[in-house]
């Protein structure tokens, strides 16, 4: 992901249905369904290993490759060559707003993988927010360590404090402490 001020850019790649064939693989007419598996896409096979004793195996169907259906290399699509779904490359902005959370989703709804005769899924992009060398959250208030001096911390003191996006730094007062702002431990 590549970030600027309230936003990064995801590229990705999915399956989207191809436009030339329109999800149907080839030529109309010419998808017909697989004779070895009768279009389940899978064959299975019975083997005596004994008297009275027969192994079931189930594999898939190397005619069709677990599609249920086969087209004639010559009608097959140019674009896709036959898989009905081509490789597209995507690029979603994903909109951070100030104050969301680590661990937030943000999600696409129907951006996901395409499919013939099956709705697309959703792309859910989850927030990892990174740590910061000098800021921290906790809960709603950001917090900052800094080491001073005893003096600094009775009397009161200006320093320069930097934001968090490292643009620019601003000195801030801070107010020495008064007779109710301690306590005994």
């Amino acid at each position: 992901m590549r970030g600027d001020d309230n936003g990064s850019v995801v590229a990705l790649q999915k399956n989207v249905i191809c436009d030339k064939c329109e999800g149907r693989g080839g030529k109309k007419g010419a998808v017909e369904c697989c004779p070895n598996c009768r279009g389940t896409g899978m064959q299975i096979r019975i083997h005596q290993i004994g008297p009275g004793m027969a192994q079931q195996i189930q594999s898939v169907c190397m005619e069709c490759q677990d599609h249920g259906e086969r087209i004639s290399p010559k009608d097959r699509c140019k674009s896709c060559n036959g898989r009905k779904i081509v490789l597209e490359k995507k690029i979603l902005e994903v909109h951070i707003d100030k104050g969301m959370k680590d661990g937030q989703k943000i999600t696409f709804h129907g951006e996901g993988d395409q499919e013939p005769g099956l709705e697309p899924g959703d792309i859910i992009i989850v927030l990892d927010q990174k740590d910061h060398a000098v800021f921290t959250w906790r809960g709603e208030d950001l917090f900052m360590c800094m080491d001073i001096q005893l003096v600094e911390a009775l009397c009161g003191f200006q320093k320069p404090v930097s934001t968090l996006d490292d643009q620019e730094s601003y000195k801030k007062n801070f107010q020495g402490i008064s007779k109710h702002d301690y306590s005994l431990l």
